[in-house]
């Protein structure tokens, strides 16, 4: 299983630490400040895959460059999880910063060569 994670092509280890720390953070909430077992070690074991995976993506791919889509995504995809989840609503100044976080992932990935995919 190890040699498989640290010999996975660079675009899937960073997409599998993205969801890794999206699921995470997303169980922050059911931890109730660490006192619930089940959710915690969710959170535990989703941000050691994210960085265990961070750290495969980085060996080929620039820090900045994968920092920056890693918690790009991450973002979006946590506030969604936070509207359609836990019911927290977006104002027109959120909806913005989200979009133009979104945009600026999508400008690195699709027209940087910098990338490295």
């Amino acid at each position: 299983m190890f040699k498989l994670l640290v010999s996975m092509p660079p675009a899937m280890a960073l997409i599998i630490a993205i969801i890794s720390e999206v699921i995470a953070t997303s169980f922050i909430p059911k931890t109730e400040q660490f006192t619930k077992l089940t959710p915690s070690l969710i959170v535990a074991v989703g941000y050691g895959i994210a960085f265990f995976l961070l750290s495969v993506t980085v060996k080929s791919m620039p820090v900045g460059i994968v920092y920056a889509i890693w918690s790009g995504a991450g973002i979006v995809l946590v506030a969604a999880i936070g509207y359609f989840a836990y019911g927290q609503k977006l104002d027109l100044a959120g909806i913005i910063g989200i979009s133009l976080i979104l945009s600026g992932v999508l400008v690195v990935n699709l027209l940087s060569k910098t990338a490295g995919h």
